[in-house]
């Protein structure tokens, strides 16, 4: 603490103010609470009692002079009811502000501007040492068992196939069976059972029978040459 003090005492401290004030926290500190800083109130016009303000590292403490300087009233609020911190400069000094999860509002106004800065840096690493507890602490190097080791794998020795020579595609292409096309039968001169035969057909039925071909030609019922046979075997009649 006392090395605390001698760099507080190197920032424009009034050494009288801050041996009166660690005077009264003596027996207010807890066990493992170190003072971080002391801002002390310092109006433009002679400030007798001045406020002040103590960060530690477990709280904030407000102090506040009464009964003319003659007793000291203080206010206390643990770091995990501290929601936020801010410092505002002005022309004559700078306010330090924090605000509880509470919703309580509380400001320092008229500290030197170099202590208002001071103080929001060491609250602003309290805080941070909140949301990430685990950032203070240096990490240890973890050993890693070599039991659990990945192990890896040793590569495979991939032998080589001598290929042959292929001198027919037909060897290596998969067999399917194949394909058979489908085409519409020929119809033949010989008709089915009860119908006339192109020989015994007059004129009127030779043509009749003409543009039945004809109608299946259009709908591809049959091809191209197979109407071109049938016609020249309906026409060797007409």
């Amino acid at each position: 603490m006392i090395d605390n003090l001698k760099k507080i005492l190197n920032e424009d401290q009034d050494p009288k103010a801050i041996e009166k004030i660690t005077s009264k926290l003596e027996n207010l500190l807890m066990n493992n609470e170190e003072v971080g800083y002391i801002a002390v109130q310092k109006k433009p016009a002679v400030t007798i009692l001045p406020d002040s303000i103590v960060v530690t590292n477990k709280r904030i403490i407000l102090c506040k002079p009464k009964n003319l300087g003659l007793s000291m009233e203080f206010v206390d609020y643990d770091w995990d009811d501290i929601a936020a911190s801010f410092v505002k400069e002005g022309i004559l000094g700078a306010d330090f502000t924090f605000t509880t999860k509470s919703e309580l509002t509380h400001t320092v106004d008229y500290l030197p501007k170099n202590q208002a800065r001071k103080l929001y840096t060491f609250a602003k690493e309290q805080l941070d040492l909140l949301k990430n507890p685990t950032a203070a602490a240096p990490i240890a190097s973890i050993p890693v068992a070599e039991e659990i080791k990945a192990e890896i794998p040793a590569e495979e020795i991939v032998e080589e196939v001598e290929t042959e020579e292929v001198t027919s595609f037909a060897e290596i292409m998969p067999s399917t069976p194949a394909v058979q096309e489908t085409y519409a039968e020929p119809i033949s001169q010989t008709q089915p059972t009860g119908e006339k035969k192109l020989s015994e057909m007059n004129h009127e039925e030779l043509f009749a029978k003409l543009q039945n071909y004809k109608k299946l030609l259009d709908n591809g019922l049959i091809l191209q040459g197979e109407y071109d046979k049938l016609k020249a075997e309906v026409l060797q009649y007409m």
